[in-house]
């Protein structure tokens, strides 16, 4: 299988730069100079793996991220931010957003290419994820649609929320430690703060109910309905 690639940034040369060495590696390239010709390419290319920028005019990458994200098809693919901003602040709104992972500018080819064949090999291990439905209590999740029931009410949840939420979910009681959750939901090749997961789980909390999701200090965090 060829893998697809959209890159999107508003400096050319970054773009000629990324698809060179991209193709190089046999994988299919398009590219956008804005946030909001990267909609239209998704729609239209339909890639595995989505390389943007954060700082762009019209739209920028995170607006473009959640747009993305609605569309059909939008949870599966893998969104990476090209960002020279390192702070935390600037990694957690991408996170947010719906993305599931960040690379600093300036981009060296080499770590460029092993992090994208790391993207799409998780990608591809996901890929063959069944359209089936886990509930418990008043909670139903539909694993095909990423869509979550809470006693009637529908919540469309970001990429990386929806996933935390299924794996907790997945086993009622059980705890799981920091290190599984980070492996399970972000991957072994992803390099996240300490502070993602607890981002993530105060924004479960909001949502669903304080009382749904219990800290195990100095563990990890377990679901309770």
């Amino acid at each position: 299988m060829q893998f697809k690639v959209l890159l999107v940034d508003d400096e050319q040369d970054i773009l000629d730069l990324l698809k060179y060495n991209l193709e190089k590696e046999g994988f299919v390239v398009e590219t956008a100079s804005n946030g909001r010709l990267a909609v239209q390419a998704f729609e239209s290319f339909q890639p595995q793996l989505i390389l943007m920028d954060v700082m762009m005019p019209e739209m920028d990458g995170m607006e473009a991220c959640r747009e993305i994200r609605d569309l059909p098809q939008g949870s599966e693919v893998i969104i990476a931010f090209l960002t020279a901003r390192n702070e935390d602040y600037s990694q957690m709104a991408g996170f947010e957003s719906g993305g599931d992972d960040y690379i600093a500018k300036p981009i060296k080819p080499r770590i460029l290419v092993s992090k994208v064949k790391a993207w799409l090999k998780r990608w591809e291990q996901k890929s063959d994820h069944s359209g089936t439905e886990a509930s418990t209590g008043g909670l139903v999740i539909d694993k095909e649609k990423y869509l979550v029931t809470n006693n009637g009410e529908v919540f469309h949840l970001p990429k990386k929320e929806f996933e935390l939420l299924a794996l907790l979910v997945s086993a009622p009681g059980r705890v799981f430690t920091r290190e599984y959750i980070l492996n399970a939901v972000w991957g072994n090749d992803v390099i996240v703060g300490d502070r993602t997961i607890d981002v993530h789980i105060r924004k479960l909390r909001e949502k669903l109910g304080e009382e749904l999701f219990k800290t195990i200090k100095g563990v990890g965090y377990k679901f309770e309905p």
